[in-house]
């Protein structure tokens, strides 16, 4: 079988200016939904599954003169697509595992900020998921973690340092969260809002608090709307970890938790609370880079803008109050897959096996507002 692992296309992507051709074989509509940065559709789904043969007067058409590799949701359909492929003489390869293996994929790179210490951002770029590391006088702490928590300790090796601990800005609805995991692998706390953890062994956290990790003072800025939960780390006056509060180009939508069955607000109340939050993080200092949990491309870290750059680029800022309840609360975009069971799992509410995690939020982030 001629495989190429998710990790290598990522390297093949990020550092060669003439890559390979991705090519993805499945029905348009899945792949206009989600897919590999870059990668071309060929749907020839069914008659791979049906007549392998009869794909081969669409595949010729393909030009000869590069590596392709194959792309399906779990690597299966596309392993009879490379199969076919190299019988007419192509340089094929599969994508191991699929578009499942290139969620797995993640990324880092230090985020330049005037700071005291080391802020790493751990990009997912198969799902648009920010998460970061803070390094200050051997001491770390986690922030949105993946539970791939491998990744983690991999950086944590890196820049030798000790996580004394774990946090989320929010229960996530894109992805399941891996804070309390890590936190227990390290013995230390994993925290979240009491508004999120409702059926959590979590160590709370509250507005106004403050967080020292080695010689850094975070603190912590309650932000509900995108959840009751929501919080903003403001680590040093320097960065600003906005979670879904605050994206570069738009903000946390507010009907999730209502949807999921554990709010017991309303939309439009949401919209309105979230207005307030935005606010708060308005007043910051104007060059406090935001650093969001998610960007809904395909992120190469580091995802970095001044508060003053997203001032100035974010519509939805510029907005009166009543106006951006009335538009968060009436164009609402489709959903994270899943999002009721990876939300409820974030809340304590639902486990799910270990081996269901990467089918569970398999597919794109939609966490966004639009």
């Amino acid at each position: 079988m001629q495989e190429l692992s998710p990790d290598a296309l990522s390297e093949q992507l990020r550092n060669d200016d003439e890559g390979p051709l991705v090519l993805d074989i499945r029905h348009e509509p899945e792949f206009e939904e989600w897919h590999v940065p870059g990668s071309v559709n060929v749907d020839v789904y069914d008659e791979l599954t049906g007549d392998p043969d009869r794909a081969k007067p669409t595949l010729s058409a393909l030009p000869d003169d590069t590596e392709i590799v194959t792309v399906c949701a779990e690597g299966v359909v596309s392993q009879t697509a490379t199969d076919v492929l190299r019988e007419l003489g192509y340089d094929a390869v599969t994508l191991a595992d699929g578009m499942s293996g290139w969620s797995r994929v993640h990324r880092h790179a230090e985020v330049p900020v005037d700071l005291d210490g080391t802020l790493v951002q751990i990009a997912r770029p198969g799902k648009g998921c920010l998460s970061h590391v803070l390094v200050s006088d051997g001491d770390a702490a986690v922030f949105d973690p993946s539970h791939y928590l491998d990744e983690y300790d991999a950086v944590l090796d890196e820049y030798d340092a000790e996580v004394v601990g774990v946090f989320d800005t929010h229960a996530h609805a894109d992805h399941v969260s891996g804070a309390a995991a890590l936190a227990d692998r390290h013995g230390v706390p994993y925290s979240l809002h009491p508004k999120d953890a409702l059926a959590l062994d979590a160590t709370p956290i509250e507005d106004g608090q403050v967080v020292t990790v080695g010689g850094l003072a975070v603190e912590v800025i309650h932000t509900p709307g995108h959840s009751e939960g929501s919080v903003s780390f403001d680590v040093g006056g320097a960065a600003l970890l906005t979670g879904d509060t605050l994206f570069h180009d738009s903000v946390g939508r507010v009907e999730l938790g209502v949807e999921a069955g554990i709010e017991d607000s309303d939309v439009e109340g949401n919209a309105a609370t979230l207005y307030e939050s935005l606010r708060r993080l308005l007043d910051r200092p104007d060059d406090a880079v935001v650093l969001p949990a998610h960007d809904p491309g395909s992120p190469e870290p580091p995802v970095a803008a001044t508060l003053a750059e997203v001032k100035a680029r974010n519509a939805d800022l510029g907005r009166d109050r009543e106006a951006f309840v009335a538009a968060l609360a009436s164009d609402v975009p489709d959903h994270p897959p899943n999002f009721e069971r990876v939300k409820r799992t974030n809340v304590g509410q639902e486990s799910v096996p270990a081996d269901e995690l990467a089918e569970l939020e398999l597919g794109p982030n939609n966490c966004a507002a639009e």
